[in-house]
């Protein structure tokens, strides 16, 4: 902990690297018991069990493991000892054995220190050691410390436990542990994210950076802070015991969260012991020590400054080594070889990662720079008569280098529609008029759907065999993702598109939703923030794919908020969540709708910058398969009166077929005209002619049939000599006058038999025509049953 004081210098090293074996002392609080104890203020704070307790219960109590353990003696005392590692098991008495450390600590004047993570054995306590970690810490250790814990109060919330340290600053202000406890430990891969965190909180809050590396040690709570002859302890001042963080929601608190005031996330390079970094970037070094600093210090100076521009994002690793090797041509008298100056690089890198943890590696972006903008005259131009390149997804759809925008209100059926879309597009087949020039390779990276039910999805979108068997190796999905596209996320991405497709760059790269994978970049920035939208689209989206291809097509999804029909009538791309920056940015957009909540039919609305305008289409999923509608089909005028209409002409029809059938089962039948007499005004039908036409209408489709001739002889009806005889439906039955008795019980019950039809309505001349086969019922719509 080289910046502060709670730290001695050889604390930045490893427990297990902090010195030779022989000058490691295991402790044995029996082996001391009659020593004499150094001279020490009597009337300072003493070791205090109940807050080590509290802070063991706080950042271990949910871990399993061994906890590294360090002392020594802090400075200013005026007295020398060795330093003390020993790993106590993360158990029910890890409270009372670093009450006993603690106490034969303090009697040696020694600090105690843990490093906030558990390890698999002792002598273990190197940063990939570090199995588990629960908690999340910062050490405020300079500026004004009660301004930066309420910034961090304000954005973050309460803390876990704040711990003062021991230590003043030069305002007179106590130096402070904020720590908060996460709801599990981090294991694995988490482990990074935590120490990720960390440094993030740091730099945002004016912190020790330090932190960024997982075995950072930290003193416990309850002992004693010795140091400039000043004895106190190390003191909980706040303690939230209830409050716990999840660690997914607590990096999306910190992303959020802008830097404290006067706090500039501009690292600062120069030490006051050593020249400033722009000096030496621009001052020659002559060889034999002729100048202010020799080769090799101008030469590590130079090397890192580069490496923490890499190390922190700013600078891809080309470009840093670009600056490396600039800097050896330009300032080194001679200079050095290409072999030296990579093995110099390749050591204070590995230092550099060992003290401050993972680095934020920028993608490389093929874009150009800013002295090779491409111009061209109007005659250039226009002479230009090459053939157009070819559409990723015809027509003009998305092309080469594009972005397309998919917007859509929640549950509207966007991703079960974009995993239709796209699975055609990787089995190189036409899907609503969008056609792909060949089977394209498709990377989705979605947030949404875990992998089971993502699988599940996928099995129950209804698609043919053949497209099925044709994209199974072109598309490529991840399950729900619990990243951010940002430095790192962006790797990772890159990463997993480069394993997916490692022969050939993907055609389409498509991230859905851009809400669950946003960076909003440094000023942490949202969605409605246009600065933030064109950082995350220009620098991560635009850089991630000119990484992978720059002439592959990117689709975005995105949601969309709620506007009135009107305002969706005239501008539908109005409806697109953010800030307008999106829309702005795109080659084209895409929205998709519901123009009648009762309705199941969406329209998609389509809006092309590098292509003409494409008229709208009504789209609607049916049989498990997404369709597309004849627009002329659709009413354009009072459309919502219109569909009461249908409904109601609907319910009249299912009454009149319901009526049919119950009259039946009590033992009546009825010719079309009788029917519409005997139901004149009941349940809603209206008048004989609207019944009549309604029958008409139901025999035209084949919901209704007849009953003639001989057949009604049979079923003991009165001969009738209308030209259509008796009505008969579906499954319908007529009861007797004949009885039945049960056998065994002698239930006495009314006897029915099946009323077949005889005759039909052709639904093209209307003429009634004999039904060739009574016992199987077609509908003119071409169901048969």
């Amino acid at each position: 902990m080289a910046q502060d004081d709670d730290r001695q210098n050889e604390s930045d090293k490893d427990c297990d690297e902090g010195a030779p074996k022989e000058n490691l002392v295991h402790f044995n609080p029996w082996r001391d018991f009659n020593d004499a104890a150094p001279e020490i203020d009597v009337f300072g704070d003493e070791p205090d069990p109940e807050q080590i307790a509290q802070f063991m219960e706080v950042v271990f109590g949910y871990s399993e493991g061994l906890i590294p353990v360090r002392s020594f003696i802090d400075k200013g005392q005026g007295i020398d000892g060795r330093p003390h590692n020993i790993w106590i098991d993360a158990d029910d008495a890890v409270a009372d054995k670093m009450a006993t450390f603690a106490t034969w600590a303090a009697r040696e004047g020694a600090a105690v220190y843990v490093i906030p993570g558990t390890v698999a054995e002792p002598g273990q306590a190197r940063a990939a050691e570090i199995l588990q970690m629960q908690t999340v810490v910062v050490d405020l250790d300079t500026g004004d410390i009660a301004a930066k814990r309420a910034h961090l109060e304000r954005h973050l919330g309460a803390p876990t436990m704040v711990v003062e340290s021991g230590g003043v600053t030069p305002e007179g202000q106590r130096k402070a542990h904020v720590w908060w406890k996460l709801t599990e430990p981090a294991e694995g891969s988490d482990i990074a994210r935590v120490t990720r965190l960390r440094g993030g909180i740091a730099a945002k809050a004016g912190g020790d950076m330090h932190f960024r590396s997982a075995h950072q040690p930290i003193r416990v709570a309850g002992s004693v802070y010795y140091k400039n002859n000043l004895k106190t302890q190390v003191r909980i001042v706040e303690m939230n015991a209830d409050h716990e963080r999840d660690l997914a929601e607590f990096i999306e608190a910190v992303t959020e969260m802008p830097p404290a005031p006067g706090v500039s996330l501009q690292p600062e390079f120069a030490h006051p012991d050593k020249p400033a970094v722009d000096e030496v970037l621009v001052t020659p070094v002559r060889e034999g020590a002729a100048d202010d600093w020799s080769r090799f210090e101008g030469a590590s100076a130079a090397i890192g400054h580069f490496i923490r521009m890499v190390h922190e994002g700013r600078l891809s690793k080309d470009a840093g080594w670009e600056g490396i090797c600039g800097y050896n041509a330009a300032m080194l008298r001679p200079e050095w070889s290409v072999e030296r100056l990579k093995r110099e690089s390749e050591r204070l890198w590995a230092l550099h990662v060992e003290k401050n943890g993972p680095p934020l590696v920028r993608l490389d972006s093929g874009a150009p720079s800013p002295d090779e903008l491409p111009a061209f005259s109007l005659g250039a131009l226009l002479d230009d008569t090459s053939p157009m390149p070819a559409d990723i997804i015809a027509p003009r759809v998305l092309t080469p280098g594009g972005l397309l925008v998919l917007g859509g209100a929640p549950k509207v059926g966007k991703s079960d529609l974009l995993i239709s879309w796209l699975v055609h597009m990787a089995a190189g087949q036409p899907f609503l008029g969008f056609t792909p020039p060949r089977p394209l390779r498709i990377f989705y990276l979605q947030a949404e759907i875990q992998y089971h039910y993502l699988r599940e999805r996928l099995r129950q979108i209804a698609l043919p065999p053949e497209i099925l068997a044709a994209a199974r190796d072109t598309f490529v999905a991840t399950p729900k993702l619990k990243l951010l596209l940002d430095d790192e996320g962006s790797v990772q991405a890159a990463r997993a598109i480069q394993t997916a497709f490692p022969e050939a760059p993907p055609d389409i790269i498509c991230v859905d939703p851009i809400r669950n994978l946003f960076d909003g970049g440094p000023d942490g920035g949202g969605e409605n923030d246009n600065t933030a939208v064109m950082f995350f689209l220009k620098h991560r989206v635009e850089v991630l794919r000119d990484h992978i291809d720059p002439e592959c097509g990117v689709i975005l999804v995105h949601h969309t908020r709620k506007l009135s029909k009107h305002q969706v009538k005239e501008d539908p791309f109005l409806a697109l969540s953010g800030a307008s920056a999106l829309r702005g940015f795109y080659t084209t957009g895409l929205i998709l709708h519901r123009p009648d909540e009762d309705a199941s039919e969406r329209k998609l609305e389509i809006e092309l910058r590098n292509g003409p305008a494409l008229e709208p289409k009504l789209i609607d999923k049916r049989g498990g398969e997404w369709v597309e509608i004849n627009p002329m089909n659709e009413r354009l005028v009072r459309a919502e009166a219109g569909a009461k209409h249908d409904a109601e002409r609907d319910r009249k029809g299912g009454v009149i077929v319901h009526l049919v059938s119950e009259q039946a089962e009590q033992g009546k039948m009825f010719t079309l005209s009788q029917f519409a007499a005997k139901f004149e005004n009941k349940g809603s039908l209206g008048g004989q002619t609207s019944i009549r036409e309604r029958l008409h209408v139901l025999a035209t489709k084949g919901y209704v049939k007849f009953v003639r001739g001989e057949q009604v002889r049979e079923l003991g009806l009165k001969r009738d000599r209308s030209k259509f005889g008796y009505l008969c439906v579906r499954d319908m039955r007529l009861r007797t006058d004949r009885e039945l008795v049960d056998s065994e019980t002698g239930e006495v019950s009314p006897a029915f038999v099946r009323v077949l039809p005889s005759d039909y309505m052709c639904p093209q001349s209307g003429a009634l025509l004999p039904v060739e086969n009574p016992e199987v019922w077609v509908d003119q719509d071409g169901d048969d049953t």
